[in-house]
């Protein structure tokens, strides 16, 4: 049975951002392009949360690269799966945080 994808406040804000990054910089087709396929990939992480590698043991945060410069966050909590972050691969590592 699928478990619920429940997107953090940071993880909304990213995604916002990227959009309208996209959006500003692309037009509507690409924006609604990345869009769709972020959704692809929260559903099959929402039926298999442990497909993709688990980048910390200790906060259980596992990482799918949705494009080659964006890469998903999250953990699986009891019945459901948290978006932590949509993170910019180009981006200092050390701003990502959980």
């Amino acid at each position: 049975m699928p478990k619920v994808i429940i997107w953090s406040r940071q993880a909304d804000i990213d995604l916002m951002q990227l959009t309208e990054y996209l959006l500003n910089n692309y037009g509507a087709r690409k924006a609604d392009d990345f869009i769709d396929l972020v959704e692809e990939f929260t559903n099959e992480i929402s039926k298999n949360p442990q497909t993709y590698r688990m980048i910390s043991k200790k906060l259980k945060v596992h990482k799918c690269v949705v494009t080659k410069q964006n890469s998903l966050y999250y953990h699986e909590i009891d019945n459901h799966v948290e978006i932590i972050r949509l993170f910019d691969n180009r981006q200092d590592p050390k701003k990502l945080q959980f």
